[in-house]
């Protein structure tokens, strides 16, 4: 079966969820902020749930159309071919948001969608009035610049909850974006990965999945396993597949934190994440982490003074995270934080500045790769 898929991300990290979505042999269609559409077919659907490391979810496109009236809301979802998917025993909720589009009235247009839907199927099936008590199909409307995009959610939870995560510090960082950190850092085999500000542990657990190639989704179960028309032997054929093509070398991460109850958190989360073997987990100050006589990598989310610490500390730690940190040249350092005066406090400007969002917060991806003593 042909289908059209949308895979969504968080916003700065389309370019490397494009790359995957090609590696694993799909073409994409278009690229948008927060989301990429592509072509594929019923293994797309479990081969990108298990293996996409920076989607947030994955939804199969019903139909996309103009929409500048309820009316118009109503008709081009109704001659949608939702019996493909939908029975006449199954649930089929719909939720939605729309962005810069005459239609704004969130509660509205799902009413509509939803009335939409049951006139459709009442006439495939002959039924007036559904149960809801089978498989459940999320629907999902995305209305964006008046135009309305028609969806099923495929993966349920979202792909940022791999299943290692049970508990998570005071701040956590999506494991979505951790991976997308870790990815720019380029870690590499012989090059020590610290993040020496761990907290439970994910941008280390991240880094060691990423670089043993070890399928995000491979632990977990997706919405579409209990869709009839997926077979569910594609997800066990893609998790096998998966387990095969992981791969063992002497890549190290470290993951330190000031606080034992972070240490041992992070210890646990590489357990239920299988990078044990990996991911060594202890108690450190980072302004006082040594350079070990090795290459090395920092990759770290310090507090942003959001939640953890007041503005003053945080500002005073970066003053002194920056003169420690330099001190370990030629190691090269990657910090994300959305406090706007970064740079100023740590004491250099950066190589290279990025733009990304944990959650809904703006962040900022500072790069230093550069050695500071070469001249």
């Amino acid at each position: 079966m042909k289908l059209t898929l949308v895979a969504t991300c968080l916003f700065g990290l389309e370019h490397l969820l494009g790359e995957e979505i090609e590696a694993l042999g799909y073409d994409r269609v278009e690229t948008m902020d927060g989301r990429i559409t592509f072509a594929g077919d019923e293994e797309a659907v479990a081969l990108t749930n298990v293996n996409l490391r920076y989607a947030e979810r994955v939804y199969i496109l019903l139909g996309s159309f103009p929409c500048e009236s309820f009316d118009e809301l109503f008709e081009g979802t109704r001659v949608l071919p939702w019996e493909i998917f939908v029975g006449k025993t199954d649930a089929f909720p719909v939720k939605g948001h729309a962005i810069g589009s005459i239609l704004f009235s969130v509660p509205d247009c799902q009413k509509i969608v939803k009335k939409a839907i049951v006139t459709r199927l009442s006439s495939i099936y002959g039924i007036s009035w559904f149960e809801e008590t089978g498989v459940k199909y999320q629907i999902e409307f995305f209305i964006f610049k008046n135009r309305a995009h028609l969806m099923i959610d495929t993966s349920g939870a979202p792909l940022h909850k791999r299943g290692y995560r049970a508990e998570s510090g005071g701040a956590p960082i999506r494991e979505t974006l951790a991976a997308a950190m870790a990815a720019i850092s380029r870690p590499r085999e012989d090059v020590l990965f610290w993040d020496p500000l761990c907290g439970s542990g994910t941008i280390a657990i991240e880094a060691a999945m990423l670089h043993r190639n070890i399928a995000p989704g491979r632990n977990r179960h997706f919405a579409a396993e209990a869709f009839p028309a997926i077979p569910l032997s594609l997800f066990r054929l893609a998790r096998e597949e998966a387990r095969e093509n992981e791969i063992l070398d002497k890549f190290e991460a470290f993951a330190s934190d000031i606080d034992e109850g972070a240490v041992a958190l992070a210890a646990q989360n590489a357990r239920l994440a299988g990078v044990a073997d990996t991911v060594h987990a202890f108690r450190a100050d980072a302004r006082k982490i040594s350079a070990l006589g090795r290459r090395g990598t920092i990759v770290t989310n310090p507090p942003y003074g959001e939640r953890l610490m007041t503005p003053a500390e945080v500002e005073r730690l970066y003053r002194e995270l920056g003169e420690h940190f330099r001190s370990l040249a030629p190691w090269q350092v990657y910090v994300i934080t959305s406090h706007g005066g970064f740079e100023r406090f740590y004491g250099q400007r950066a190589d290279k500045v990025r733009k990304l969002y944990n959650g809904m917060l703006p962040c900022y991806y500072y790069q230093y790769f550069k050695n500071p003593n070469r001249k």
